[in-house]
């Protein structure tokens, strides 16, 4: 989980093909509607994020084995939310880098719909997970080898 732009997708697909597991693709799970709302420019309200989380959790629901879900999960409800639409316990990975960094790698991207414009958005929605939640917090300014280690350390 994280702001767009901080390496769900890649992280996910790592740690999926490490496991075994099965990669859900989160920005698969929007329907059209969020994906033109967010090419414009516009960013989702919480009415727009209900089905779309709904969706990823009875898809993590369905699917046997270990399941990673790239997905941004940006607040505490939407956690709740995608947790309860799983049925089952989910731990986050919330992929932690500071507002440049995640600019500069979102500029350097292509063929993504989500504009770099949509940022600070992103981050005035972002609730990092509490000591509460079942999560844990990786820093992205490192190499990716990195990273995913932090995250498998964090999963064991």
């Amino acid at each position: 989980m994280g702001v767009a732009g901080c390496g769900k997708s890649t992280v996910a697909a790592m740690l999926a093909e490490a496991a075994g597991g099965t990669l859900l693709e989160g920005d698969a799970f929007h329907p059209p509607a969020n994906i033109a709302k967010m090419s414009a420019g516009t960013p989702l309200t919480d009415a727009d994020r209900w089905p779309w989380l709904d969706a990823i959790g009875r898809a993590m629901a369905a699917t046997p084995g270990p399941v990673f879900a790239a997905c941004s999960a940006l607040r505490r409800v939407y956690r709740a939310r995608l947790a309860a639409a799983a049925g089952a316990p989910v731990f986050f990975l919330h992929l932690d880098g500071e507002r440049a960094l995640i600019a500069r790698r979102m500029q350097s991207r292509s063929g993504h719909f989500m504009p770099g414009s949509l940022l600070d958005s992103q981050f005035a929605t972002l609730e990092v997970p509490g000591p509460d939640e079942t999560a844990a917090s990786i820093d992205i300014d490192q190499p990716i080898e990195a990273i995913v280690a932090a995250c498998r350390q964090a999963l064991a």
